[in-house]
């Protein structure tokens, strides 16, 4: 079942926009507080269903972590009619949230050990719960690293975090671009070739989130180095959308993301090869 605290998983309640930034075309960065003024208590990993009244409602990553209580984030990509919606929202306009939902990454584990993030795309969105709540909790982890990639430089978010990363003797960040242009000066090359640039410890947790087909690539980089299987995690979210297991759009043979997930151990995952 869900780790939802709400009074109910059905109950949509209202959440005021605080402020947005438009860091690309297509994504809209929303900081939201809860109209009743409690607080939106959830643990990193977790998710919840934001919509418009008379549109519908969608499945969102928390971007931000729980540590930081008073505001939450969201980041929307309008595809559809009801992220068009939410985009076309603006500061002091009011959006329905159902959560927390699902189940988010297993911190116990995590306490004390070394942690290396890799998120691609829209992945950086969710984990930026988990990288905020470890920079937050600095003195439960062991070494942080983050690697992130994106598409190109135009599709990179979170300006002001990346160069907070950059300088930050708490974590060891690498960023990466699949095509470069004439202005970029970093890394050009998908998320796996980063890993030549750091040497991971095998016990080392490692949380993977993004595209499909970075999973798979991932994890078969994951394994060259002999990182155990019951060490990765890997954040789905795939295919969610009522987020409380009814309508089976994110079943996976027995399991469904937004109850048994999103994130999964990749040891219960690797006989489903649907999986990811």
């Amino acid at each position: 079942m869900s780790d939802c605290k709400c009074e109910s998983l059905f109950v949509p309640r209202k959440a005021i926009i605080q402020s947005y930034v438009q860091p690309t075309s297509v994504e809209r960065h929303f900081t939201l507080k809860m109209a009743d003024g409690k607080p939106m208590e959830f643990s990193p990993g977790q998710f919840l269903d934001v919509g418009v009244m008379g549109y519908g409602e969608i499945p969102i990553g928390y971007a931000s972590s729980p540590t930081r209580p008073d505001t939450f984030d969201i980041v929307v990509r309008k595809v559809g009619r009801v992220s068009g919606a939410i985009d076309s929202k603006v500061e002091g306009d009011s959006l329905m949230v159902r959560g927390p939902l699902g189940h988010g990454f297993d911190m116990d584990a995590l306490f004390g050990r070394k942690v290396l993030i890799v998120a691609g795309g829209l992945g950086i969105c969710p984990t930026r719960s988990l990288i905020q709540y470890i920079l937050d909790r600095r003195d439960r982890f062991d070494d942080f690293t983050l690697f992130y990639g994106a598409r190109d430089p135009q599709s990179l978010l979170f300006d002001e975090d990346r160069a907070l990363w950059k300088e930050s003797p708490d974590v060891d960040y690498h960023e990466t671009v699949d095509v470069g242009d004439h202005r970029w000066k970093g890394h050009t090359g998908v998320i796996t070739t980063l890993f030549p640039e750091v040497e991971l410890p095998l016990d080392t947790k490692v949380i993977i989130c993004g595209p499909p087909i970075m999973f798979k690539f991932t994890v078969m980089e994951l394994k060259k180095i002999g990182v155990p299987d019951e060490n990765i995690y890997v954040d789905l979210e795939r295919r969610m959308k009522c987020g409380v297991g009814k309508c089976g759009h994110c079943q996976i043979n027995d399991r469904y993301c937004c109850i048994d997930g999103p994130v999964f151990n990749y040891k219960d995952l690797e006989e489903i090869p649907e999986a990811i």
